[in-house]
């Protein structure tokens, strides 16, 4: 019996089958324009407010641009790490909307604890075990009870909110100590000590996420979950993990906030959307536009930057914030873009 061979597709036909060369190129393209762009902005406004503020590229600014941002930095490489496992889609994939939430009320544990006359160390691990117990619920509340990152990290972060106002009864708690004297003095090049935290902070995970078999499967089971399993991973323990670190992240950055303010503080939901910025923002200073540690202390550093060339120049702060929410429009519906350009490939 003869069996007609498949005809070879020519024409507009072959054109239609064969999208994948078209597709590369496009991705390819909208990856150079988003890295190219980001590091011209970049380089841009260092450039611009070298110019309109002699001081602003001097080491002792740079210092504490570093050491302003030392906090928010803390709690987006807290926030990359959740999105690596979970996943860059901001609806159904990793996010963890408590860390500024956690951070505050980590540092109302640490003050109460100080002034009712703990030690550092007494007063440091409950800020810790603070944050770890609020990771813990958020990573049950996804992991077991199945709710979305999105609207479980919310919950939380309206329910610790809460807790950090009955325990402050909404005022500042001072706190004193050794620790605290030491994080908030200068180090070695007359650079304050938060920003070598910042630097060390970020440079440890960065060795572990980026560099070690823990991290590749942190970016398999986030990337590629099904594959994954058949890899046989197992995908809850790695996003439960994920957000313990969160939380870990967010009692670190409530110790240094506590150092920072010499106290508690007030207005920790106010560092929500530069967190977000910074954790979304530092995927396009990677190679491949996914997250990472190292992309995420440059982009620190840009927000950082951002906010202290407006201080120099006593623009209006409240710009800064419209800037940001550009930032997260840009970023998220370009990656948007290239996921799409990948499915259709």
């Amino acid at each position: 019996m003869l069996v007609e061979a498949a005809p070879t597709p020519t024409g507009a036909s072959a054109m239609v089958q064969s999208p994948a060369p078209a597709g590369r190129f496009s991705r390819r393209l909208t990856t150079l324009i988003l890295q190219g762009g980001s590091l011209a902005i970049f380089v841009a406004v260092l450039i611009f407010f070298s110019i309109s503020a002699p001081y602003f590229l001097s080491l002792g600014n740079v210092g504490n641009v570093l050491a302003q941002s030392a906090i928010a930095g803390v709690l987006a490489v807290g926030l990359t790490v959740v999105i690596i496992a979970g996943g860059g889609n901001v609806v159904t994939g990793g996010i963890d909307l408590s860390l500024a939430a956690n951070m505050g009320f980590s540092a109302a544990v640490y003050a109460a604890l100080s002034q009712a006359g703990q030690g550092d160390a007494v007063a440091a691990a409950g800020a810790i075990a603070a944050g770890l117990a609020i990771g813990a619920i958020n990573a049950v509340a996804i992991t077991v009870a199945g709710i979305i990152p999105l609207l479980a990290t919310l919950a939380v972060m309206n329910i610790v909110s809460g807790l950090e106002l009955v325990l402050t009864q909404n005022t500042v708690i001072p706190a004193t100590g050794n620790l605290l004297a030491v994080l908030s003095g200068i180090g070695p090049l007359d650079v304050p000590a938060l920003a070598y935290v910042l630097i060390g902070f970020a440079a440890v995970v960065a060795l572990v996420v980026q560099a070690t078999p823990l991290g590749l499967r942190l970016y398999a089971v986030g990337e590629f979950p099904e594959a994954a399993r058949a890899s046989g991973l197992s995908i809850r323990p790695f996003i439960a993990g994920s957000f313990l670190f969160s939380g870990l992240c967010g009692g670190i950055a409530g110790i240094l906030s506590v150092s920072y303010l010499s106290g508690s503080s007030t207005g920790s939901g106010e560092l929500l959307l530069p967190v977000v910025v910074i954790a979304l923002l530092g995927t396009v200073f990677s190679r491949r536009l996914v997250p990472t540690i190292t992309g995420t202390l440059l982009s620190t550093l840009f927000v950082g930057f951002l906010v202290n060339g407006f201080q120099l120049l006593n623009l209006s702060s409240t710009l800064v914030s419209g800037i940001q929410g550009v930032l997260i429009l840009i970023v998220v519906s370009s990656t948007t873009l290239l996921r799409k350009q990948e499915t259709r490939t």
